[in-house]
């Protein structure tokens, strides 16, 4: 099949959408590495973790948004002619829903932080700080966004895991080119 994607750079994503994809996908994972390791070291360090877990949270809700106006500015492309409409159907779905989970996942973080601490900001890596939600000190209501944090996050690992899949589907079965819509391009 042609490589629809190398020989046509309008079938591309805009630099800004690759940047904007691959920053996020890269603060998502260290943030999932991040909570993952708290764990497993000493209750200081974690707290650290931690502290970094919620600033890297802001920036990824930060980022999405600019991404989401980046995105109503700049069209993405057309899908690769003689995709099947379920695949179409899918990628729209999934894409959708990273949207919802890129927004819903940090504000859950958020509420939060902001519910356990009463409403104090929350620390960008002692840069400055980003204000928490104006809530009163609620351990209840804690419990709750932490398990709806905890939800997303897992809801957010299969659709990583759907989408990374469909991209080797691409790439190794299909060899349509997809994959390089969103890849850097080389000099």
């Amino acid at each position: 099949m042609i490589n629809v994607a190398t020989r046509n750079p309008s079938t591309r994503y805009s630099t800004g959408a690759i940047v904007f994809h691959w920053l996020i996908a890269l603060l998502i994972a260290v943030n999932f590495g991040l909570v993952w390791t708290v764990d497993s070291v000493s209750k200081a360090a974690g707290d650290k973790l931690v502290a970094n877990h919620k600033a890297i949270g802001i920036l990824v809700l930060l980022l999405t948004l600019g991404r989401i106006a980046w995105r109503l500015m700049n069209r993405p492309p057309e899908p690769i002619p003689g995709r099947a409409r379920w695949e179409t159907l899918l990628a729209t779905t999934v894409h959708s829903l990273f949207y919802v989970l890129m927004i819903g996942l940090p504000f859950a973080g958020w509420a939060l932080h902001s519910l356990y601490s009463g409403g104090h900001p929350v620390s960008i890596f002692g840069l400055f700080d980003f204000p928490g939600l104006p809530f009163a000190q609620d351990k209840q209501g804690g419990e709750v966004a932490m398990n709806v944090h905890g939800l997303l996050a897992d809801v957010l690992l299969v659709l990583a895991a759907l989408h990374v899949a469909g991209a080797l589907k691409h790439q190794f079965l299909d060899k349509d080119g997809e994959i390089w819509r969103m890849i850097p391009r080389r000099r």
